[in-house]
């Protein structure tokens, strides 16, 4: 009789191993063998070691975990790997993102008032404008040197970012700042892009999204909306701005929400996008000839690239996933770049299928937390694409992308291209 060994667990927590890529080998034996599995939580980077956590692996268990808040909190913990501390919890937990139904809904509904389709939809021509003035000066800059040209630095991160200016109604002077500020909290394990870390008396290093590391991007979310208040347009922060019922913390909170999560969707998703088609030139010849509708193929380079790669939640009571047993206050984090990959959703998931349908990716999450700007973040990719498939009739890399040290956001630093 021939007796087979579970292989052991890989370890997906380091964020130093996602600036070489996103481990789906690892994932896959996790789906395969261990579904829910234990995960240390060592100190890296100079960040403190924590408790550990249990990675959720799998596409159904993803999903129930996103779906069930009543088993799986987002405001215990709030909806990071790593604990905040615990003079920070009760500032972090008013954020939307880390409250639970009932609350959770009232915020959601009150700032659906200002995300309406339609608002959303009146910038398509903005971004259109945008993103073919960005490759055009993208192309001049490759000419001007050796052809080739980062379309990352030239293209995506602004186009995101002023995208996202235009919606919440920054001022030009000031949009570099939320780029600042993206920078700082989505980009904390990378000293690329945070820079060193702020520490506290005993040497710690200060948590991003901290009171105090948070104070200067508060202070101007009041100014703006005090502008906004007497000098009134058609943005986002201005109808916040108006609600009565929004305290100034929650104004405060909304605005740091949007503002990171806000850019940081489409400033991840859409450089990935560009190198899975990059990296897959008779996708992109599809694409470019029409031979498959490019609202498919966005939600498939999303499946491929999802921006965002794990969250937290924090169990409520003892319960069984996946027949481990998993007690009240552990961490339960989903994995979504594995669940996108899952063989038991989707057929030959390894293949880039721009036509693929059904696609049920959770690259915006699941349940109560489902992405809020989805249909904001959709529009901006596909608008992007369709001008890149106008302008790079062929499109391709000129060495490796450079990725963000991170294992929360699939983000890439630079994506060199050749162009011809």
């Amino acid at each position: 009789m021939t007796v087979h060994h579970a292989p052991p667990v890989p370890d997906v927590f380091d964020p130093r191993q996602y600036a070489t890529g996103v481990p789906y080998a690892a994932y896959r034996i996790l789906r395969d063998h261990h579904p829910v599995a234990r995960q240390d939580e060592p100190e890296v980077l100079g960040w403190p070691a924590g408790p550990g956590f249990w990675a959720v692996t799998r596409h159904a268990d993803v999903v129930r975990v996103l779906k069930d808040s009543a088993t799986y909190s987002s405001y215990i913990g709030a909806t990071q790997i790593r604990d905040p501390e615990p003079d920070d919890l009760p500032f972090i937990r008013r954020m939307m993102l880390n409250q639970d139904p009932p609350g959770h809904g009232r915020l959601r509904r009150l700032v659906s008032r200002a995300f309406t389709p339609g608002r959303i939809d009146r910038f398509a021509k903005v971004a259109q404008d945008r993103a073919r003035l960005l490759l055009a000066r993208a192309l001049q800059e490759a000419r001007a040197a050796d052809g080739t040209v980062d379309l990352v630095t030239a293209v995506t991160d602004d186009y995101a970012l002023l995208n996202l200016a235009d919606l919440l109604g920054v001022p030009e002077a000031d949009r570099r700042l939320l780029l600042h500020w993206t920078q700082r909290v989505i980009g904390y394990q990378d000293p690329d892009e945070s820079g060193p870390a702020v520490r506290d008396a005993a040497g710690r290093p200060v948590n991003p999204r901290s009171p105090a590391m948070l104070r200067d991007m508060f202070g101007y979310a009041q100014q703006l909306a005090a502008h906004k208040r007497r000098f009134p347009d058609d943005d986002v922060m201005t109808t916040l701005a108006h609600d009565a019922e929004l305290a100034g913390p929650e104004l405060e909170m909304f605005f740091f929400l949007l503002t990171v999560a806000g850019n940081d969707t489409v400033r991840s998703a859409a450089p990935g996008g560009l190198l899975a088609l990059a990296e897959h030139p008779k996708a992109y010849e599809q694409l470019r000839d029409g031979r498959v509708e490019l609202a498919s193929a966005v939600d498939e380079l999303l499946r491929w690239h999802p921006p965002v790669l794990t969250f937290r939640r924090t169990a409520t009571q003892d319960t069984e996933l996946a027949g481990r047993r998993i007690g009240a206050g552990d961490k339960v984090v989903v994995f979504h770049a594995s669940a996108n990959r899952d063989e038991r959703v989707f057929t030959d998931p390894d293949r880039l299928d721009l036509a693929r349908s059904p696609n049920p990716h959770v690259s915006f999450g699941d349940g109560p937390h489902v992405c809020l700007g989805a249909h904001f973040a959709r529009l901006q990719l596909r608008v992007l694409y369709r001008e890149a498939l106008r302008v790079l009739p062929v499109l391709r890399t000129a060495g490796p992308p450079r990725r963000l040290v991170s294992n929360f956001i699939n983000g890439l630093k630079s994506l060199p291209v050749q162009v011809t």
